[in-house]
């Protein structure tokens, strides 16, 4: 499955159960890098997507230090690793106007990816979210893009307010419409993740909905028994890697023992299958 076209034709169809007869969410891990991307393909993942904050640590930085160029540079770096579909973490597509926005996701397109997102959160000053209007209009834009030319690229909306100290389920389902009129293809509250809360909102809305398996967040089973179209897991595959890192040199340091290879030998196993292609 080489050409972008069919990537994002597929990718969008895996949101709506097209997966083999499955009933379950798409699963979509965030690889950090080339090589992690190809093991969760090896893994039998059907589409992943880019993490800023994952991608941010693998060069030293916190999450919303990267620039569009390097952003842009990595997704075209995992899209050329693997043969699955693959969507951009984004973050506010670097950009508070409108025609900004079209930009970034006119480079996402030239990068090969299958899909994209846009958030409302602006990355700066008071951790301010875009005026309702302003956060439509830039989903507006970006959907112009995404969707004008002969690859249907797959657009995700998201309402920060749930991560960003306002959580306002209200102002968010509000959001989120407002952002399906503008042409989004998905839509997305990170930090949503009570029951209740997600049944709501996925009756308030006629797009596939996106949850960020969180702490606390419901398992798998129950988040497909109410709806839930996708599931992501952000940077947190990232950070039990380098969790992993953290403990096994706190135990060489402190006690000259080397038991981290109980986890180290499985995953030399497991990466040595999964780039065996050379790719």
């Amino acid at each position: 499955m080489t050409n972008q076209r069919e990537k994002a034709e597929r990718f969008l169809a895996l949101h709506h159960g097209q997966r083999g007869g499955s009933t379950q969410p798409l699963l979509m891990p965030n690889p950090w890098d080339r090589g992690s991307a190809r093991l969760l393909e090896s893994l039998g993942f059907a589409a992943l997507a880019t993490t800023s904050s994952g991608f941010a640590a693998t060069m030293g930085r916190p999450d919303g230090s990267v620039s569009r160029d390097e952003a842009i540079a990595h997704a075209a770096s995992i899209v050329s690793a693997v043969d699955v579909p693959v969507s951009a973490d984004l973050e506010n597509c670097f950009a508070d106007h409108p025609d900004g926005v079209a930009q970034t996701v006119r480079l996402a397109l030239d990068a090969g990816l299958a899909g994209c997102s846009v958030e409302d959160f602006a990355g700066h000053g008071n951790d301010l979210i875009y005026d309702h209007a302003l956060a439509a209009d830039r989903v507006a834009a970006a959907a112009e893009v995404a969707h004008g030319g002969p690859v249907h690229m797959v657009l995700t909306a998201r309402a920060e307010n749930h991560i960003r100290g306002n959580p306002d389920l209200a102002d968010t389902i509000a959001r989120l419409r407002s952002y399906q009129e503008a042409g989004a293809d998905v839509l997305f509250a990170p930090g949503v993740t009570r029951l209740d809360d997600l049944r709501e909102l996925i009756a308030a809305v006629d797009r596939p909905v996106n949850v960020l398996a969180l702490p606390g967040t419901p398992p798998v089973a129950e988040l497909a028994a109410i709806g839930v179209a996708r599931i992501s897991v952000g940077g947190a595959f990232a950070f039990a890697a380098l969790g992993a890192v953290a403990s096994a040199a706190r135990e060489l340091r402190e006690q000259g023992s080397y038991g981290y290879w109980d986890q180290a030998g499985p995953g030399r196993a497991a990466t040595a299958a999964a780039f065996r292609s050379g790719r």
